[in-house]
């Protein structure tokens, strides 16, 4: 297979990427009180002459019950702040990019370690699946503070030399919360009938980020249809609905559309076979990143519970892209266990790619 096109360079604003792949946040927690240690960096690092973008895993906003897990690292405070810019300066001396997910997870369950926070989960309606109380409602002060949280977050990332900042949006954490209405029973203007009265929450962070970052940074906002709690759920379930739900939060200051699905090559809607990061790209006009297990067999669920994936074709893969589907591609899995995975690709090294299983979880490889 001819893999010239993953390896184009791409230019958005002031993000310069040698090559179109991103390596996709995955929570590692290995990040003990919050605070990101040189051997995160140095896992980083490994990465940065491979890929073209990094996006880190999940790093929570200052707020008190913004986490789970108590080994899930921060994006606030001097500590958690001189372990991210030791991350960055490692990424950028290696040639390296790289943009911090900024993450607050919402209406939880309790960690497994039964570790919780100093403060109730909070949430839209304080609904940790439809029907269930988990947590708090926000109040409007609790929404307000939780946007300042997210714009604080992006403007320290652009001071400490990251070259983009993601929003996490997707797999019903605390946007998502937002977005689907099974969580979110506000009767307010944070909620609404529509998934576009539901996405102010969304446009709101997105506004208040780009006022903190200036216009020359890039945003990227994950987003999923499909939530941890309920994998069938669609928010958009046609074009129309789709539409209404992005070209607002992408005129609010979205760059780059990260669309999670659990396999990429799935078609979004009947009659088409573009993907979820298809139909954005094509309905805004926006640069899109798709993802969703990519380079390997099976899906990302069934690895975390035990089962090993096997290396798989990126033909289909890129076709879509050869297309222009989408201008990015997320690779996680893949490069969590191997982070000479883009060389052996480029390198057409096929027998020596791994297969992913569980253990890789075990260590920051």
């Amino acid at each position: 297979m001819n893999v010239d096109i993953l390896f184009r360079p791409f230019s958005l604003k002031s993000l310069n990427l040698k090559n179109r792949i991103v390596m996709a946040p995955m929570t590692r927690s290995f990040s003990p009180g919050g605070v990101p240690t040189p051997e995160v960096a140095a896992y980083y690092r490994r990465r940065a002459r491979q890929v073209g973008l990094i996006v880190s895993e999940g790093t929570v906003v200052d707020r008190p019950a913004s986490s789970n897990d108590p080994n899930v690292p921060h994006f606030y405070g001097d500590k958690a702040l001189e372990g991210w810019k030791r991350v960055i300066d490692e990424v950028h001396a290696d040639g390296g990019a790289m943009a911090p997910q900024l993450w607050h997870m919402g209406v939880m369950h309790k960690h497994d370690s039964g570790w919780t926070p100093p403060a109730p989960f909070e949430g839209p309606s304080g609904l940790v699946v439809p029907g269930e109380k988990g947590g708090v409602e926000m109040t409007e002060s609790d929404i307000a503070d939780t946007i300042a949280a997210f714009a604080r977050a992006a403007g320290d990332a652009k001071r400490l030399g990251f070259d983009a900042v993601e929003l996490h949006g997707a797999h019903g954490y605390l946007i998502d919360q937002f977005f689907w209405a099974g969580t979110n029973k506000r009767t307010d203007k944070f909620g609404g009938a529509t998934l576009p009265e539901r996405s102010r929450f969304a446009a709101e962070i997105v506004k208040a980020v780009r006022a903190a970052i200036g216009g020359d940074f890039p945003i990227i906002l994950r987003l999923s249809q499909w939530k941890q709690q309920d994998f069938a759920v669609k928010l958009a379930k046609t074009p129309e609905e789709m539409e209404a739900w992005l070209k607002p939060l992408a005129e609010a200051g979205v760059d780059i559309f990260h669309c999670s699905q659990r396999r990429f090559w799935q078609p979004e809607f009947e009659g088409s076979d573009l993907n979820f990061a298809g139909w954005a790209k094509k309905l805004t006009g926006k640069a899109t990143i798709t993802v969703g297990s990519v380079g390997l067999s099976g899906e990302f669920i069934a690895a975390f519970q035990g089962e090993s994936s096997h290396p798989s074709s990126l033909d289909e893969l890129l076709r879509r892209m050869d297309r222009g589907d989408f201008d990015l591609v997320a690779v996680g899995r893949a490069v969590l266990s191997d982070p000479e995975w883009a060389t052996k690709i480029r390198q057409n090294r096929p027998e020596q790619l791994r297969d992913f299983t569980r253990e890789a979880l075990a260590t920051l490889y």
